[in-house]
């Protein structure tokens, strides 16, 4: 489990490529500092596994399913990176429930400048348009932002300086691609909570409205 507060930016240092796979070698400062092997470590907001580390480095399998079904295949040697610990159970939660699996590919379609903020415009596959809300949150390679506006297939997102600084978010550009992991707990609600006229099964919409928890 990851909270989408970026630790650090890494760097590839060496990557393998097999046919339908990657080793990567990612180049670190401080992440390693209480690693062990098999410790989970999120690379741009996916669910990597540890297999060998130095003081500056760290090893890592891709599978196939992760080559296929995200934008780590687009990685090059040199490639920055967010990396994230998983979270201590007695840390802070700053930032909102990430897996690090992944749920898509999104691509930048526009990207603008507003006084000390930088807006992105990100296009989803259309299945996946169904998880964003209007203040809720979002996965963006990793990094923990909230969505400023939905529209059809496509959501806005904002950076602070902070974010701006401390993610690889600001050397994208419209065209790249980036990991998205819609919010967990809205997939949870959206699995369980299906409309009564349709499905026979799950919390119906009109039930949750008569035990009171949603006006009439």
């Amino acid at each position: 489990m990851f909270t989408g507060i970026v630790e650090e930016v890494g760097t590839i240092k060496q990557m393998t490529q097999g046919a339908e796979s990657l080793q990567l070698t990612i180049e670190v400062e401080k992440i390693t500092q209480d690693v062990q092997l098999g410790d989970s470590i999120s690379v741009n907001g996916v669910c990597l596994t540890v297999t060998n580390y130095t003081d500056t480095t760290f090893d890592t399998d891709i599978m196939p399913e992760t080559f296929h079904h995200t934008a780590l295949k687009s990685l090059q040697e040199g490639s920055k990176v967010n990396l994230e610990r998983a979270m201590p159970a007695n840390g802070r939660f700053g930032g909102h429930f990430v897996s690090g699996h992944v749920d898509g590919v999104g691509k930048i379609v526009k990207r603008e400048s507003k006084d000390n903020a930088e807006y992105f415009y990100i296009e989803v596959p259309d299945e996946l348009a169904k998880y964003f809300m209007l203040k809720g949150s979002v996965s963006v390679d990793g990094t923990s932002l909230t969505v400023f506006g939905v529209e059809s297939n496509q959501f806005t997102i904002s950076l602070i300086p902070h974010t701006q600084e401390a993610t690889i978010l600001t050397s994208k550009h419209e065209g790249d691609e980036v990991n998205i992991e819609c919010d967990m707990l809205l997939k949870y609600v959206h699995q369980l909570v299906k409309p009564s006229e349709s499905e026979s099964e799950g919390i119906s919409v009109e039930q949750i409205r008569r035990a009171g928890f949603m006006g009439q």
